[in-house]
């Protein structure tokens, strides 16, 4: 499958076909595989630099990445874990600001696979497990890691003294597992989603969140209070107005202007607030409003509102700005809309995992579009052109591959593709701009 990719090193491929061989028993929910597996490979988790962790539907990665920027800024080593990967499985693991070399990551797979062969780990333990243990041998200051799915049964949720926690925005995805029958959970969707998410808070450890609906706003401030946890919430302990020249953003500690992130699309200056109110209520890891600044500006997130450069697919439409975007669900469609909400009509390529909603990003769309073409996910089940089409005024056009949807597009109009992180991979690779 498409989740674990290939490698040109045959070690490490190795490695990715026993991760591929993997699979999570049905029904198996709980933390338990993980500890035991962490606990055979000498519980690495437990002796890790300062972790700032962070949790959402949509922007977690983004503020992973603004956190990541702002403490290099500050001249501090960063480790980081994001996922899922785009091209290499080794973007999920960032050792001291480099993507783990081929050499190490064979071996760290080997060594978690070896030591949890009987315990019929999933693909996201071992990975999380080789991440904690990569972390754990190399020094550094800091660590930024990304929540996978939820919170609450995500494997990195084996911590418990995390410097910062964060939960970025918050909407309907993954519903097969986040919103699963269950006795004692919220029967509100989106309470269900914001209770799994809050999930990762813990003890004395900052709950840093954005702002969001009433109901949602209670069911996450009443799971801080339950775990214990120093609840940061956006508009009632920090806030953060964007405006078109920068960001004011005001806490109890003061007053500071920031600039728009270097990242389109207005969402991600709520991104970039969220990371500098991860750091501005925490006490372990110091950093100046010159290193937020510079931080901000520097942050950079593939596959996220990316205009691609030069190469091979963007050669197949000369002189047009191709944009990428690997959303998938309606917040991220709505915040594709508002980006392209002042721009002229442009064609959209979509490929979409069967498993998603097929309105998510066309129907946010209507009007803005000149033609429609849908592609596969590759890998994957995908939605048929069909699904499309009752949420387009258009009429939609099946192609092979994305190389083929390119070359018949009409000789006017820039072009966006999106809809799955699994395209967006490969529109990657094809266009050689791989993630380093």
């Amino acid at each position: 499958m498409r989740d674990f990719a290939t490698s040109d090193s045959p070690e490490v491929q190795a490695q990715l076909d026993r991760l591929a061989a993997l699979t999570l028993p049905q029904g198996r929910l709980g933390l338990e595989t993980i500890h035991a597996l962490l606990a055979r490979i000498g519980d690495p988790h437990k002796r890790l630099p300062p972790v700032f962790h962070v949790a959402g539907t949509n922007g977690k990665g983004s503020t992973c990445a603004y956190l990541r920027a702002i403490l290099e800024a500050q001249g501090l080593t960063v480790h980081s874990a994001t996922k899922p990967h785009l091209v290499r499985y080794n973007e999920r693991i960032r050792i001291a600001g480099k993507l783990v070399s081929d050499e190490e990551l064979a071996g760290l797979l080997r060594e978690v696979l070896d030591a949890g062969e009987d315990l019929a780990p999933s693909f996201f333990e071992v990975t999380t497990a080789a991440t904690f243990l990569a972390f754990h041998r190399h020094p550094a200051d800091a660590c930024v890691i990304e929540v996978g799915l939820g919170g609450r049964f995500d494997a990195t949720n084996v911590l418990d003294d995390q410097t910062a926690c964060g939960i970025a925005s918050l909407g309907i995805d993954h519903e097969a597992f986040l919103l699963a029958p269950e006795e004692g959970v919220p029967t509100d969707p989106m309470c269900r989603i914001a209770f799994e998410k809050a999930g990762i808070a813990r003890r004395g450890v900052p709950l840093v969140t954005q702002a969001y609906a009433p109901e949602v706003s209670r069911e996450i401030a009443h799971r801080a209070e339950l775990a214990g946890a120093r609840l940061a919430m956006r508009d009632a302990h920090w806030r953060a107005k964007v405006g078109d020249e920068g960001i004011q953003y005001r806490d109890a500690a003061g007053d500071l202007i920031l600039p728009l992130p270097a990242l389109p699309g207005a969402h991600q200056a709520d991104n970039a607030a969220l990371a500098v109110a991860m750091l501005r209520h925490q006490d372990r890891v110091a950093v100046s409003e010159e290193a937020i600044d510079a931080g901000i500006r520097a942050a950079r997130w593939p596959a996220r509102l990316q205009l691609l450069g030069q190469g091979p697919l963007t050669a197949l439409v000369p002189g047009r700005d191709v944009w990428l975007d690997g959303g998938h669900n309606v917040d991220a469609g709505l915040a594709i809309a508002r980006h392209f909400a002042d721009a002229e009509p442009f064609h959209l390529i979509i490929g979409m995992l069967a498993n998603k909603d097929p309105a998510a990003i066309v129907a946010p769309l209507r009007g803005k579009l000149l033609s429609l073409s849908v592609v596969p996910a590759p890998g994957h089940d995908a939605h048929p052109p069909e699904h499309f089409a009752a949420h387009s005024d258009l009429p939609v056009r099946s192609f092979a591959n994305v190389s083929e949807a390119l070359a018949a597009l009409p000789q006017q109009g820039d072009v966006l593709i999106a809809g799955s992180l699994y395209l967006a991979g490969e529109v990657l690779r094809l266009n050689l701009e791989i993630p380093d």
